[in-house]
């Protein structure tokens, strides 16, 4: 694909969630089934994923939602998001390198710990999380996105729209263009190409502000990049 994002369209895609019973899973799914897109959730259990996915039809009035272990999920999905929690994030990808073979891998997962002082990004030793999928998927197309909107808002469809910019990162650019107009297609949002995959560290560790500011203020803070039309 060579068109830019706003040429794509997501409603022919299906997209697979891994972790798409959690919490930033769950929202992502929801917004997605109600844009008209196909959705696969997963999870270590089918059993588990299924009963998400009937959950979700219900909520979004859809039938296209249907749930599937990991490795399903991950085979018959066209772009398959990571929306695991950090502690199994190796090890899920570990386990799906053969069906994730020419996929585009949306990682947004965050590497974030909580003390007595409250939230704060976690060391990772190949760079960021985007950069371990990367190392253990050498013939996918990873790239990061998703991790600064809030899981909350999502997830609420009373909500007609959620209002933040999502910035988008990679290395193949066309991956980058479908995966924006994954995130064009959730009412409110915008998908920016915000730079190469090696960035991506800066952008998970905001997570951990935008905590701190969620629970200082009482809110469900997201971003937005101004001087763009």
């Amino acid at each position: 694909m060579t068109a830019p994002s706003e040429a794509i369209d997501p409603t022919t895609l299906t997209v697979g969630v891994l972790g798409g019973t959690g919490n930033q899973g769950q929202g992502l799914a929801l917004r997605w089934a109600q844009a008209g897109i196909g959705v696969i959730v997963g999870s270590r259990a089918a059993e588990r994923a299924e009963n998400s996915a009937k959950e979700y039809r219900e909520a979004a009035g859809v039938d296209h939602v249907r749930g599937a272990d990991n490795a399903t999920c991950a085979a018959e999905a066209d772009v398959v998001i990571a929306a695991v929690p950090w502690e199994s994030h190796a090890e899920t990808l570990r386990g799906l390198v053969e069906p994730l073979k020419g996929k585009i891998l949306v990682d947004c997962v965050v590497p974030i710990g909580f003390d007595k002082k409250g939230p704060y990004p976690l060391p990772v030793a190949e760079g960021s999380a985007a950069q371990q999928a990367e190392q253990i998927l050498p013939e996918s197309r990873v790239t990061a996105a998703f991790h600064n909107v809030s899981a909350v808002l999502l997830a609420d469809l009373e909500q007609p729209s959620v209002d933040c910019d999502v910035l988008v990162l990679g290395d193949d650019r066309e991956a980058t263009d479908v995966v924006r107009a994954l995130a064009d297609a959730i009412p409110g949002v915008r998908g920016i190409y915000g730079g190469r995959l090696r960035n991506a560290y800066q952008v998970e560790c905001l997570t951990a502000n935008l905590i701190a500011i969620n629970r200082r203020y009482k809110v469900h803070a997201s971003i937005k990049i101004t001087d763009l039309d």
